[in-house]
């Protein structure tokens, strides 16, 4: 894939997230909507390729944002970066559902490494950064944790970064 066409996402996970669980609440159905807005415009631009790390909450919103673009698209592709081969394992059925439903529908899967590691996420955020020219986010603004490293590391690496802010909802 070509690293200038390329787009990598990072966000948080449920318990992240001001909404928690609860999808149909209208913050999240609001940040759903500007994530859809945010890959549209990333297409627009020329972004072609998008890669997931395929965690829980914003992750799988992201996924199904380019997705649904990508129906439309058919030069668009998905690219699923999987930390390690049991990433889901130990998920609550349903969503281990939706993950498998939307790794049935990405182009490519590269699993990183195959067992679990405490350096695995990090890892896996590496690899998308290093093969992307956009960073795509979902941030709280708390400077720790997966999203905060992989921004800064974005940042250190020249990555051209996006945000879109969790602060005040």
């Amino acid at each position: 894939m070509d690293r200038s066409t390329t787009c990598c996402f990072t966000g948080h996970r449920p318990n992240r997230l001001p909404w928690g669980e609860r999808e149909e609440d209208p913050r999240c159905l609001a940040l759903k909507e500007q994530l859809r807005q945010a890959v549209e415009q990333a297409y627009c631009r020329g972004f072609r390729h998008f890669l997931c790390g395929m965690a829980r909450g914003a992750d799988l919103y992201f996924c199904e944002a380019v997705l649904a673009l990508g129906q439309e698209k058919p030069d668009l592709t998905v690219e699923a970066a999987v930390p390690f081969t049991d990433q889901a394992l130990r998920w609550p059925e349903a969503d281990q559902a939706r993950r498998a439903a939307l790794l049935d529908r990405c182009h490519y899967e590269t699993v990183v490494q195959h067992h679990y590691s405490p350096s695995c996420m990090a890892r896996r955020n590496r690899y998308m950064v290093d093969r992307s020219a956009l960073l795509l986010a979902v941030y709280d603004g708390m400077p720790k944790g997966g999203t905060a490293g992989t921004l800064a590391y974005a940042r250190q690496q020249g990555l051209e970064t996006l945000v879109l802010d969790l602060k005040g909802w």
